[in-house]
């Protein structure tokens, strides 16, 4: 009896601390479903409206995030961090959607699916139409894996977005040191050389604003330092910063208020 005793109080304690579900902060989550040709399976996305705004999204702005490899639409919709940050942008604060990439899609057109129409031929339509947003305000970005996506949909679709932003970004300067499934093949990287098109056409995002960071033990550095250059060289609207951490949860977590307070500014500037 009193080991049963002992266990139940262990569960209350779980059940208020790891177990306890994020404090959102007043925020709503919308979950979605899309019914993807692009990708041919049905692909759960979520909608993050925040408090000031739960009710009343018509005409609001929208920022697509995308979650880094291994991830899913449901990384961050339990990321209190996420949530507190949100929170303090108050009315400036946008309506945030996290589509499902799946786990490795590196969210470009691929042998597995058109991951990249996907997000902007069926996600963010989808996301607009159902909360009556404003489809000309539209931001997008990413950790890791969609970091990398979200430049790659830019260089992809100039003009789409408002800004773009990379968050420990996965870059490589060269197809064969890229980690195995991020690519179908050297043709299907050569597509989508986020570094390379830069270096290219230094002015290859247009005149929208830019962001990239990425911490000093972070394994994409030397990529994400490479990316830096090539857009300094071109004079590009870019925001960079190199943090103390790696490539790891508690490095974002320090960060989602400098991520988001950058969207906002974009996105009301648009």
């Amino acid at each position: 009896m009193i080991g049963l005793a002992v266990l139940g109080i262990v569960y209350a304690i779980l059940r208020l601390t790891v177990l306890a579900p994020a404090d959102r902060h007043g925020a709503e989550v919308v979950h979605l479903t899309i019914h993807s040709r692009d990708v041919r399976a049905d692909q759960g996305v979520q909608v993050v409206v925040p408090a000031a705004d739960v009710g009343h999204t018509r005409g609001k702005p929208l920022l697509v995030f995308l979650h880094g490899h291994g991830g899913s639409d449901t990384s961050y919709t339990e990321d209190e961090a996420f949530f507190g940050a949100l929170a303090a942008l108050g009315r400036r604060a946008p309506v945030v959607a996290f589509p499902d990439g799946d786990e490795d899609s590196y969210w470009h057109n691929r042998e597995s699916g058109r991951w990249g129409s996907y997000v902007t031929g069926e996600v963010i339509p989808a996301v607009v139409d159902r909360l009556h947003l404003d489809a000309g305000r539209v931001a997008i970005g990413g950790i890791s894996m969609g970091g990398f996506g979200a430049y790659d949909l830019a260089l992809h679709h100039p003009g789409r977005f408002c800004a773009v932003g990379g968050h420990s970004p996965a870059l490589w300067l060269e197809g064969g040191a890229t980690a195995p499934g991020a690519f179908d093949d050297a043709e299907d990287f050569e597509r989508n050389d986020v570094i390379g098109a830069v270096r290219a056409n230094p002015g290859a995002f247009g005149l929208i604003p830019i962001w990239n960071d990425y911490g000093r033990e972070d394994p994409f550095l030397i990529g994400d330092v490479a990316f830096d250059e090539a857009l300094e060289a071109g004079g590009a609207d870019l925001t960079a910063h190199e943090w103390r951490g790696g490539h790891e949860q508690s490095y974002w977590d320090r960060h989602w208020t400098q991520y988001l307070d950058f969207y906002a500014k974009a996105l009301a500037g648009c």
